[in-house]
């Protein structure tokens, strides 16, 4: 603890840290920075966070205060390892704020947030790439606050989105095992891309280590664990399985009728083509016991630069356990401790029709983390 470090100190700035995470999901960040790439058409690829990329994003530092329920706090700094086995294709969630219906390919600040908010911890255990893509911005999904954007405008966002992974492909994966990692809109193309490049493809599909899809409604036939998004992947099932997907929206109840998410054939579930709303299930799969049951949720969040390190970690704070009811899936998230903890805990910034799902990725970020490393051990004991 530094000097004059205090349990009330740690509270204001990580509440800060929260109100950032939720400006970045909402599009406040500001102004364009140069990725020294030029942004121009779908077909040339500008990488937002690539190996040797400068100032890559999903490169930053690791290093993290960890606060527990006591408010003792510690600092750790993991390194990651130099030539990682695995790579990791993420594609990012809504952040433009561009005025038009589909974004451009210059990387922002809203980007860059973004990548390292979600996908730098990643880099424990993977090469992490993320092309731009031609998104729905924040002033495009506003026009359509149901989340069934136009045919042509969710096209050109696939489309950018598919060139980038062909030339990842072509240009980087050299046969490498992959990690696809997709959040809200970022989630929903990504479910697009995997039912036409990897799904049926069975030379990609070995390849495929884990998806972890969340906040974009993967959906399975109802009481199984393929059909629906996808037919040859399948849900993770046990802890360590590969090949496999993790997917769940996250609420602190019962999802309203209106909700966008763990829903199937309404909100996000439209931007992936899936309009169904018998026969199908939406999919949840608890990250932090992915054969079933409650477990403790390890958080991380960006303190962006409120607090001694770039990241703070709550262990134990939350708990979670997935629930199904009234044509619902989602995963429940709780806080796990007493009221002696003062911690401070997420609230739905967005409504109700949104639940937790600008935090849903950073509220168990450490446990993603170590399913991919246990997914990776599987996969590599298998191959």
């Amino acid at each position: 603890m530094q000097p004059g470090y205090s349990c009330a100190r740690s509270r204001s700035w990580i509440l800060l840290a929260l109100l950032v995470l939720a400006s970045v999901a909402t599009g406040a960040a500001g102004a364009t920075t140069s990725s020294g790439q030029a942004g121009g058409n779908a077909s040339s690829t500008v990488w937002l966070c690539r190996p040797g990329l400068p100032n890559d994003p999903c490169a930053s530092s690791l290093a993290t205060t960890q606060i527990q329920a006591s408010g003792k706090t510690s600092i750790v700094n993991p390194t990651p390892p130099a030539s990682p086995r695995f790579d990791c294709f993420y594609v990012y969630p809504t952040v433009s704020r561009q005025l038009t219906a589909n974004s451009n390919l210059v990387v922002q600040k809203t980007e860059r947030a973004a990548a390292m908010a979600q996908a730098a911890r990643f880099s424990q255990v993977c090469r992490v790439f993320a092309p731009m893509y031609r998104q729905v911005t924040l002033a495009g999904l506003a026009a359509h606050p149901t989340l069934a954007v136009p045919a042509a405008e969710a096209a050109t966002a696939y489309d950018s989105l598919r060139s980038g992974f062909d030339d990842y492909l072509t240009q980087y994966n050299g046969g490498r095992p992959v990690v696809f990692i997709g959040h809200s809109q970022g989630a929903a193309i990504l479910i697009n891309l995997l039912q036409r490049m990897v799904d049926g493809n069975a030379a990609v599909r070995r390849r495929l280590v884990l998806a972890i899809i969340l906040g974009g409604d993967v959906e399975v036939r109802t009481g199984s664990l393929t059909g629906g998004s996808f037919n040859q992947i399948p849900v993770c099932s046990r802890p360590g399985e590969s090949g496999c997907v993790i997917a769940y929206s996250s609420f602190p109840g019962k999802p309203p009728a209106s909700s966008l998410f763990g829903r199937p054939g309404q909100g996000v579930a439209l931007q992936s083509d899936e309009e169904a709303t018998k026969g199908v299930q939406v999919v949840c799969v608890n990250p932090a016991a992915i054969g079933g049951g409650s477990a403790d949720l390890d958080a991380y969040f960006p303190s962006e630069g409120a607090a001694p390190t770039p990241w703070v970690e709550f262990p134990g704070l939350y708990s979670a356990r997935c629930e199904t009811a009234g044509g619902a899936a989602w995963l429940q998230v709780q806080k796990a401790t007493g009221s002696t903890d003062a911690r401070p805990v997420v609230s739905e910034t967005d409504g109700p029709d949104w639940g937790y799902h600008t935090f849903e990725v950073n509220l168990a970020l450490g446990n993603l983390v170590a399913d991919v490393a246990a997914a990776e051990k599987s996969w590599a004991a298998a191959h």
